[in-house]
């Protein structure tokens, strides 16, 4: 199996919050409360893991909360490089109602000086070599510029890693001018940095197509229960999820790009990687948390997978 780096620069601690309906304004009554150290990359490793990869975790981490954080990473096995900054992690609060709307309330996250960032640098620097493929995923604290990450991207392809790419707005903006190997956006982030709606599948080919042309090899765009569309090297698929009971959207996406990474790296067909990835993602919003745990479930999930060329009708 392959050696995978992720990078989280903003982790946040989760707590998600279950009850029948929001009710604004209102006494609500919580049917349950878990709370999940947690971030994009974070999540994407913990599937991983499960899929039998070595993962190395990376980011900001913040000292005053760190507990939770360094007790899953060692729950995982993951090689803990976390550069250490003053203050707290972030806290977000995931409001998951009975119809499958989740609402999220996100924190700011602590301040990432220039020392850290240096710090982080250095670290990726030593641990990187050696590693297949790296994940960065999640948005930035306060202090890191779109700018310093499109410059991390490119370090990490000097490197000789794949990188794959998870992020939205200003950061996925910067990210794309680097190139990276796979990026993963849905409509809505694919559509925001483009400036134009990209909701059908002849406005996401044409998307693709200029972004590979940039050097971006893999794009992958989620539509939720409409399915994925991925865009590759060689051809075009979309795949369809079987319909589920949702508990928790949060952690869908992760977990696709999870099971991407995973087929791609593993040398699988095409449409084993999409069919495998989209079932992934289809038990992750059966469930709140993260990771696949009941294998059972997945290989039903993967039997009901629809997987064709995007020229068919």
């Amino acid at each position: 199996m392959a050696r995978i780096l992720t990078l989280t620069l903003n982790p946040a601690l989760d707590l998600t919050v279950q009850l029948a309906r929001l009710e604004p304004g209102q006494v609500n009554r919580s049917v349950s409360m878990l709370t999940h150290a947690a971030g994009k990359g974070v999540n994407v490793a913990q599937v991983l893991a499960d899929l039998g990869h070595q993962l190395t975790v990376s980011g900001f981490l913040g000292v005053d909360n760190r507990q939770p954080f360094e007790a899953l990473f060692a729950r995982r096995g993951f090689v803990d490089a976390f550069v250490r900054v003053p203050g707290e992690t972030r806290s977000n609060i995931k409001i998951a109602e009975q119809d499958g709307r989740v609402t999220d309330l996100n924190g700011p996250g602590p301040e990432v000086d220039a020392q850290a960032q240096q710090a982080l640098l250095e670290t990726v620097a030593r641990i990187a070599p050696g590693h297949d493929a790296v994940v960065v995923a999640g948005s930035l604290p306060r202090g890191i510029s779109p700018q310093w990450l499109q410059a991390l991207l490119l370090r990490f392809k000097q490197l000789g890693l794949k990188v794959a790419l998870d992020t939205s707005g200003e950061a996925l903006q910067a990210g794309l001018a680097a190139a990276p190997w796979l990026v993963k956006p849905n409509t809505e982030e694919l559509a925001e940095v483009l400036q134009r709606p990209v909701e059908t599948a002849e406005a996401q080919a044409e998307a693709a197509a200029s972004l590979q042309i940039q050097g971006v090899e893999h794009v992958v765009v989620s539509q939720g229960a409409d399915g994925v569309n991925w865009f590759g090297a060689a051809q075009a698929l979309h795949a369809q999820p079987p319909k589920v009971v949702v508990a928790s959207t949060v952690g869908a996406g992760d977990s696709l790009l999870a099971g991407m990474l995973h087929g791609l790296l593993s040398g699988h067909s095409a449409e084993q990687t999409l069919r495998t990835a989209t079932a992934i993602a289809a038990q992750a919003v059966t469930q709140v948390g993260f990771g696949i745990g009941d294998r059972v479930q997945l290989a039903q999930l993967e039997q009901g997978v629809s997987v064709r060329a995007l020229a068919e009708q």
